[in-house]
């Protein structure tokens, strides 16, 4: 959420990063908030002078009715009641045009680093750099679930039957592969100078709307019947949560959490649930990093983030590359965002495994996530995530990338003490 002395001092701003993200639809609630905006404030302006008109007023009272000029003190108490019903209606007002504008503000996308790539969907997104080399093996590579059909390592049947499409029962091998690493990615993490996390798996409405847009929420989240509850899409929901309402002191700053949870997401929108795969699918299991810092720091954050998180494949032999988001394709929060994507030799192409996001001080404007300090006063401060791992995604380059000939796959040397030992599965 944008401050709103930006709409009332710049608002041109505001009106040319809604077009560089191609949502014209929204330039008209720029103007609509500016007019709320000086409502709400011509309102709040006459309910102070009524009140000092009343405090004043009411004063007298005592005085009148000191020199026993009892009529006028009921006088000046009429005139003081019909001052307090004149302030209620002010009073109600302020909270309606007050909701109207936070309703518009909401989804006014946030304004976007100068450094992203103008472009009006994610067939414009900008490559970067590439890690390793991606190599075609001269044999087949079959679809990741025959791979693991062959280890009898997964189960999409009996899962169909107890929850439907979008779920899957891995086991063997290949279970005990996800477990491991999901497990070396907790401890990647806590040896770059992390704190691990394990979170909530359902935070409240108030949480939800503070850390993601209104369009994401709605394509996301699955709700709590009957209860103010939402199972997360991902541990970066109640890591930024766990902040709410809080003021941080500078010296205690950078916070940097890796956050392992099991993520719930609906999935709906263009892509859909896959009927035999594990790419896009309801369940899965994450590990994340999330970093609450200051303002000037962010960037540079950044750029740790998704570094960690080709550090993190590439010690794992699988070649990926960094993708630059474009203006359209970023969600409303977003400052900068850049996609790590890993090589698939079967498809011959690369796909994503994990996005890192700067969102400045969107989320903690709406989630009030402020930082303290004596020379600059109490200021909001910048969040950041990104993905470690997904395992489901990573499973598919991990068996794809090492993968042999005689259908064994190659354990690589930093997984082997997870899977007690072996270098290869077979």
């Amino acid at each position: 959420m944008l401050d709103i002395k930006l709409l009332r001092t710049n608002p041109e701003i505001v009106k040319e990063n809604i077009k560089k993200k191609f949502q014209d639809q929204k330039l008209v609630l720029v103007d609509e908030v500016i007019e709320l905006d000086k409502q709400f404030r011509d309102a709040k302006s006459k309910c102070d002078e009524l009140r000092n008109q009343r405090n004043t007023i009411s004063k007298q009272i005592g005085a009148l009715m000191g020199k026993g000029l009892k009529e006028e003190a009921e006088q000046t108490k009429a005139q003081v009641t019909a001052m307090a019903q004149e302030l209620a209606d002010l009073e109600k007002q302020e909270e309606v045009l007050q909701a109207q504008i936070k309703e518009r503000m909401l989804v006014i996308p946030n304004i976007i680093d100068d450094s992203v790539p103008i472009g009006k969907d994610d067939s414009e997104n900008v490559e970067i750099k590439r890690f390793g080399d991606p190599i075609v093996p001269d044999f087949e590579v079959p679809y990741h679930v025959d791979i693991m059909e062959k280890f009898n390592g997964i189960d999409l049947d009996s899962a169909r039957k107890t929850s439907g499409n979008g779920f899957y029962y891995l086991c063997g091998d290949i279970a005990r592969l996800h477990s491991a690493i999901l497990s070396y990615a907790r401890d990647f993490m806590i040896d770059r100078g992390f704190t691990y996390y394990i979170p909530p798996y359902m935070i409240r409405s108030n949480v939800v709307t503070g850390v993601m847009s209104f369009d994401e929420m709605e394509n996301m989240m699955y709700k709590i019947e009957g209860e103010d509850l939402y199972l997360i899409g991902t541990s970066e929901h109640s890591m930024i949560g766990k902040f709410i309402d809080t003021i941080i002191p500078e010296n205690e700053l950078p916070k940097a959490l890796t956050s392992y949870s099991p993520c719930f997401r609906k999935e709906v929108g263009a892509h859909g649930i896959e009927e035999r795969g594990v790419y896009r699918i309801h369940q899965f299991e994450k590990q994340e990093m999330v970093v609450v810092c200051q303002p000037e720091q962010s960037m540079e954050w950044f750029t740790k983030l998704y570094n960690n998180t080709v550090d993190f494949f590439r010690s794992l032999d699988i070649p990926v590359r960094t993708l630059e988001c474009c203006s359209g394709d970023l969600a409303d929060l977003k400052v900068k965002s850049i996609d790590v994507e890993a090589w698939s030799p079967r498809q011959q192409k690369y796909f994503e495994v994990g996005s890192c996001s700067n969102l400045g001080d969107a989320q903690a404007r709406r989630l009030g996530i402020r930082i303290k300090s004596k020379e600059r006063g109490n200021y909001f401060a910048h969040t950041l995530n990104n993905t470690v791992v997904a395992p489901p995604r990573m499973l598919i380059a991990f068996l794809e990338n090492n993968l042999n000939a005689d259908g064994t796959v190659n354990i690589p040397k930093a997984l082997q003490m997870y899977m007690g030992g072996k270098e290869k599965i077979q």
